[in-house]
């Protein structure tokens, strides 16, 4: 008996390309002016069909966010997984998340400005910066900094500084320059001075 295609459905294409779709319309429009119609158009799809694959636009800013922040925890685990020096573990995640802005920057400002009026939305990008700051928090104890419960403990600490990285990428990105190295470079330092004293 042969073995089963491991392709994807025509269906899942035609769900990543709604998605694609979303993606590419939210470098020009935002969440609140983005329509079923025009990501049905840009997919090539009737709105009808989109509705086969999503109840409403809203779905679709959720499974695009979902989509992209299944990535960033997917480095998230990686970094858990990291045996180098804590700086340089440190550095790398920095690095890695600076490449998820720059490759998915309007989907991640999308999240951003989008989670406080959807909950599914919301729940889902605070659990992935909650996720990195749990495995950022084994990456500061790695470097010394005890992990009690007062605000200059480990978790404290990670918890603070991924959320000033979320933000800090945030405004980045949205800058017209858009200096997403920089801002890296800047992360790093913050994070090296609170892990080397």
């Amino acid at each position: 008996m042969g073995r089963r295609s491991a392709a994807p459905s025509k269906g899942d294409l035609r769900e990543q390309a709604l998605l694609d779709a979303a993606e590419e319309l939210l470098a020009h429009t935002t969440p609140e002016n983005l329509t079923v119609e025009a990501i049905a158009q840009k997919a090539g799809i009737s709105r009808g069909s989109l509705y086969f694959y999503f109840g409403s636009k809203h779905e679709v800013l959720a499974a695009l966010v979902e989509r992209t922040v299944r990535t960033i925890r997917a480095h998230a685990d990686a970094t858990a997984r990291d045996e180098s020096a804590p700086v340089e573990a440190m550095e790398r995640a920095v690095r890695a998340t600076e490449e998820i802005w720059r490759a998915h920057s309007t989907v991640m400002r999308a999240a951003v400005d989008y989670s406080a009026l959807h909950p599914v939305v919301g729940a889902a990008w605070s659990e992935t910066v909650e996720r990195f700051a749990r495995t950022m928090t084994q990456v500061l104890r790695g470097a010394g900094i005890p992990d009690d419960d007062g605000p200059d403990g480990a978790s404290a600490l990670a918890e603070a500084l991924c959320w000033m990285t979320e933000r800090t990428f945030y405004r980045a990105s949205c800058a017209p320059d858009g200096d997403l190295g920089r801002a890296s470079a800047t992360i790093c330092e913050v994070w090296r001075r609170v892990m080397t004293g």
